[in-house]
């Protein structure tokens, strides 16, 4: 990628991420059926790391990055494209694609926690207060998301637990940003064999709990394989963690703000997701929560 602008080196990338990754969860959920998730994710990531490498080609950047960054690539993609990705198919399983992306706007609470663990970065009070209002908003939401589910309410719950895993996981990917080796290596080379390797990995895990690999024929289905691996991987990661390393990882998580207000309106639209009271009135707790962590942080 290019290096942004002094302008737009923020606000642009910070608003690509967020407009992106709002819609990649609706397009997630229309690629549950047939395919287990395991090889919809396994394709993704194919189709992204090789788009990834051509870039690279293109670009003049090589794809050496040695022995230790290799071993960072795997690490990375393990974690954000094997384990986060599976757990976050999976939870769509029971969930709506909003309540889902509702759950991942903690993400600014654990890449905080793990950034003060890790690089001592401060966290204030009003951080956590702002942490401890958006948590009450989630908990309110998935009240209502238990409570209305046509499913059982253990899957209810289960799909809870996949997606708060899947959280933790991205989580560990964004603070791995912080380190020095990711600062040092070419960003996109580095997503390339993370995405790579990702996709070996899913292939494998695949392969070994639900078999030979299972294609869906649907025009859909691929037009929305080429969506999440071109848009939704091969544009935003490098956009994204390149603003983790500008501005922390507890900062760059701002993006997830926004992005489930998008994501349950869409969520609305076309899942036919149902407002209550007590729905909207963990959307706005969880947002207004974010915000105020967002306004800690940023002074």
């Amino acid at each position: 990628m290019a290096e942004p602008t002094a302008k737009g080196g923020i606000l642009v990338p910070f608003a690509l991420v967020t407009l992106i990754w709002s819609s990649t969860w609706i397009v997630i959920r229309d690629q549950i059926g047939s395919v287990p998730p395991s090889w919809s994710v396994c394709y993704r990531f194919a189709l992204a790391g090789v788009a990834m490498a051509i870039f690279c080609r293109m670009r003049g950047v090589s794809l050496r990055i040695g022995g230790a960054g290799l071993a960072f690539a795997a690490l990375l993609g393990t974690a954000q494209f094997v384990l986060n990705f599976n757990f976050v198919y999976r939870a769509e399983l029971t969930l709506t694609s909003g309540v889902v992306a509702v759950i991942y706007a903690m993400l600014l609470i654990p890449n905080s926690i793990l950034a003060f663990l890790i690089f001592r970065q401060p966290v204030s009070r009003a951080f956590i207060a702002g942490s401890v209002v958006a948590t009450t908003g989630i908990i309110l939401m998935l009240t209502h998301e238990y409570r209305a589910a046509d499913i059982a309410p253990g899957d209810v719950l289960a799909g809870v637990g996949f997606a708060l895993a899947g959280l933790l996981s991205a989580s560990a990917a964004n603070v791995m940003q912080g380190m020095d080796i990711a600062r040092r290596l070419p960003m996109i080379a580095v997503l390339a064999w993370a995405m790579l390797i990702g996709a070996a990995v899913d292939a494998a895990y695949a392969l070994a709990t639900v078999g030979p690999p299972v294609a869906e024929w649907r025009t859909g289905y691929w037009l929305g394989v080429a969506w999440l691996g071109l848009v939704g991987s091969v544009i935003t990661f490098p956009l994204y963690f390149r603003l983790i390393q500008r501005m922390g990882a507890g900062r760059a998580a701002y993006t997830s703000v926004l992005i489930p207000v998008i994501a349950m309106l869409i969520s609305t639209l076309l899942e036919g997701y149902r407002w209550t009271g007590l729905a909207a009135g963990g959307a706005m707790l969880a947002v207004a929560g974010m915000a105020i962590a967002l306004r800690a942080k940023a002074g």
